[in-house]
């Protein structure tokens, strides 16, 4: 009896945890990879907290009456370094603290390897640095010239991929999962990249057109060829980034405010306002024309 009452809780949470929104479609889900880290966070406060240790020099620099301090990353126009770091720290978190070790034979690196040079069994059965991901990741974006835009978009990609084939980034399969969603963020996402299978060949030498062709093929169809992205829930990955970042101490470039900054930034916050008047004056338009037609007179018909 107990066991079926069992049975019954884990099939009744796995039907809740599938009625739950994906992050990677609806903006209002919490991402993946924030949750994950959120853990580690906690603990290391904790940790440090109980052994009195010191948070040490503050790098961090604050906004007071006579400076303002600015980074030079906005939502639109992101810092490409910081938010690469950012996007590989996310996955480090997903790889680190993964459910399991479910994966698929097209993403396995022992079935499809990135290199001719024997990799060692015992490479697979640990766990990569946040630099190790980092070095990956930053070489080919740097090669492909990937944009910041592209990169927040990549992880989207991951974590939809991960849901939809509801399997797990795991030392395995992390290297062509990032590749893969690198490919495809560079194709549908970047305007300016103009890369295509082969280039991506010509940087893995190792690598032949007819394994990217492959693997790209599964991971629009494990997509389900949704790769759609909302402005709203590229924003709020891109802000969980952020969040991420300043939980994990990563170092963001702030800068004193100049007065040409200043200026530049007043001209393009009164063409943003100009263009809202302008909407405004159009949704006005149409107000007024719509009351116009409803407030039209008929006159009455004569039957004769």
């Amino acid at each position: 009896m107990a066991t079926m009452r069992c049975a019954s809780q884990t099939s009744n949470c796995r039907e809740y945890l599938a009625l739950e929104p994906n992050p990677s479609d609806h903006p209002r889900a919490s991402t993946t990879f924030l949750s994950k880290s959120q853990a580690d966070v906690w603990e290391k406060r904790r940790s440090n907290h109980l052994n009195h240790v010191s948070p040490g020099q503050l790098t961090k620099k604050y906004s007071s009456c006579s400076t303002i301090f600015l980074d030079d990353s906005t939502v639109s126009q992101p810092n490409l370094r910081t938010t690469v770091k950012c996007m590989t720290l996310a996955i480090y978190y997903h790889i680190k603290n993964r459910d399991a070790d479910r994966s698929l034979d097209i993403f396995d690196e022992r079935l499809h390897p990135l290199t001719r040079e024997k990799i060692p069994e015992e490479y697979f059965e640990h766990d990569p640095e946040h630099k190790f991901i980092y070095r990956f990741v930053h070489t080919l974006s740097s090669a492909t010239q990937l944009t910041a835009e592209g990169a927040v978009v990549t992880l989207v990609y991951l974590e939809r991929l991960l849901t939809y084939a509801e399997i797990d980034i795991c030392p395995t399969n992390w290297k062509r999962i990032v590749l893969g969603a690198i490919l495809l963020a560079s194709k549908f996402w970047d305007d300016r990249a103009v890369w295509n299978v082969v280039d991506y060949c010509q940087i893995l030498k190792d690598v032949t057109v007819e394994d990217m062709n492959e693997m790209e093929r599964h991971f629009l169809e494990l997509l389900q060829f949704n790769i759609n992205v909302p402005f709203s829930v590229y924003a709020k990955y891109y802000f969980d980034l952020r969040s991420l970042a300043d939980d994990n101490n990563l170092n963001v470039l702030f800068t004193p405010l100049s007065k040409e900054r200043a200026q530049n930034l007043e001209a393009i916050s009164r063409l943003c306002d100009d263009k809202y008047k302008d909407v405004c004056r159009a949704a006005m338009r149409r107000s007024f024309s719509a009351d116009n037609f409803i407030g039209i007179r008929r006159s009455n018909a004569i039957i004769s």
